[in-house]
């Protein structure tokens, strides 16, 4: 309990009032003295009977215990007081988290009061509440009292696979999806002989079979479908690049439910998917596998995957995904690089790869260098940083260029477009017979 500004106003006045009849030469009324501290003291004995102690006002937060990243959630602050207060409410979360704005709860007459805080997490990880701190003042303005509680709520934030669940769920109905997975799709392509029809006109003359159509005396063709069973490895990289932000989440993240989305549609067309993630150190790998077990194992390994603070060592991580490689392999990489100078050794180790295996390289792209190369510079320091996006987005384009000069496939776009980009450049892949 702390005196207001209103307080030492009010106080300050008072000694004002009874220095008055000494200042203006009335020695004998004393007595003015008196009046103003009881006075002042009657006021404070009420504005104390009115506020209520920090004993008679109960706070209670409610935390949610699991929090998809990305989804949008909220605590939940309740107050409640047997007299009228005006509480200002304060929540400390530890953790990778905005901070927390303040709740103004208006308690009326026993009647608890509720307020919902928005929890926006910057990454992956674990939030820990600290305390809740309420703070309210007098009816009078002159005192005010504050109470803190402690908290012992955990809250994890996980990744958000109910979201690639639900557009794994939207894209079953799309027709591309059934790419080697039913045979009536795309007939006519693919290296896995399926059938023979009637040859009609306007059908590819080169999938006509002489020895049927002899045999049957009618013209006949074959019909094909895309292989399946093929081997997918999804590489992420967890180094200190992958762990910037962009567009409100870091990289890592977007590579996490890009790679989930990527590794359910492969499961559903029949190809085996495995797991490989590094960063200074190459970690424990999933040998390429199918069905519906090879999805959680995934699913559990990508959840789990840390942020690291250490630079790539992709030299490392190349050579042992090189050796734990036995066949040919679909390989899609999600990694991230600065310029050209750093990106030397990441392009040497991924030129060795892309010999031995198809490799995909998937990169994110920041919508910034764009915009500031494109804004109209209105100072020095907006040439500047348009001449220096410039720069980057050229060298980043010369990067890509030398990754598919090396044999690779490249996936450049942003974020809002990755997992649609991705599973259409998988399913032209499988089409084409690349692998």
């Amino acid at each position: 309990m702390r005196p207001t500004r209103r307080c030492l106003g009010v106080f300050a006045g008072g000694l004002l009032f009874a220095a008055s009849p000494t200042l203006f030469g009335a020695a004998d009324l004393w007595w003015a003295w008196l009046a103003a501290i009881v006075v002042f003291m009657i006021v404070l004995a009420v504005e104390l009977a009115l506020l209520p102690t920090p004993g008679q006002v109960q706070l209670s937060v409610q935390a949610p215990l699991v929090l998809h990243f990305g989804d949008a959630a909220a605590l939940v602050v309740a107050a409640a007081s047997a007299r009228v207060i005006d509480a200002e409410v304060h929540v400390e979360i530890e953790g990778a988290c905005e901070p927390l704005p303040p709740a103004l709860l208006q308690v009326r007459g026993g009647e608890p009061a509720r307020a919902e805080l928005p929890l926006r997490p910057s990454r992956r990880g674990p939030l820990r509440l600290v305390a809740c701190h309420a703070r309210w003042v007098g009816p009078l303005g002159l005192l005010w009292c504050e109470v803190q509680q402690p908290l012992t709520e955990r809250i994890r934030v996980v990744t958000n696979v109910r979201a690639v669940r639900q557009r794994a769920a939207r894209m079953v109905e799309n027709r591309e999806f059934s790419t080697g997975l039913k045979v009536e799709r795309f007939l006519g392509e693919g290296s896995d002989f399926d059938s023979l029809r009637e040859f009609v006109m306007g059908m590819d003359r080169r999938a006509i079979d002489w020895k049927a159509t002899a045999r049957h005396r009618e013209v006949l063709c074959r019909d094909f479908r895309a292989e399946r069973d093929h081997a997918v490895m999804l590489c992420v990289d967890a180094g200190r690049l992958m762990g910037e932000p962009l567009a409100g989440m870091p990289r890592l993240d977007h590579a996490i439910l890009a790679a989930l989305q990527l590794a359910f549609v492969c499961l559903r067309t029949g190809d085996r998917v495995g797991l490989y993630s590094f960063a200074d150190q190459p970690q424990k790998a999933l040998v390429p596998q199918a069905g519906v077990h090879a999805l959680a194992a995934i699913q559990e390994r990508l959840a789990g995957l840390e942020y690291s603070d250490a630079e790539t060592n992709f030299t490392l991580a190349m050579t042992d995904l090189l050796q734990r490689l036995r066949r040919r392999t679909l390989v899609v990489l999600f990694t991230d690089f600065v310029d050209s100078v750093t990106a030397e050794l990441m392009l040497r180790n991924v030129g060795w790869l892309a010999r031995r295996h198809l490799l995909l390289f998937v990169a994110m792209r920041d919508p910034l260098l764009a915009t500031l190369a494109a804004h109209e510079p209105a100072t020095i320091e907006d040439v500047h940083r348009a001449v220096v996006a410039e720069e980057i987005h050229r060298e980043r384009l010369l990067v890509l260029e030398r990754i598919r000069a090396a044999g690779a496939q490249v996936l450049d776009t942003e974020v809002g477009s990755l997992d649609a980009g991705l599973i259409q450049r998988y399913l032209q892949m499988k089409r084409r017979e690349l692998l």
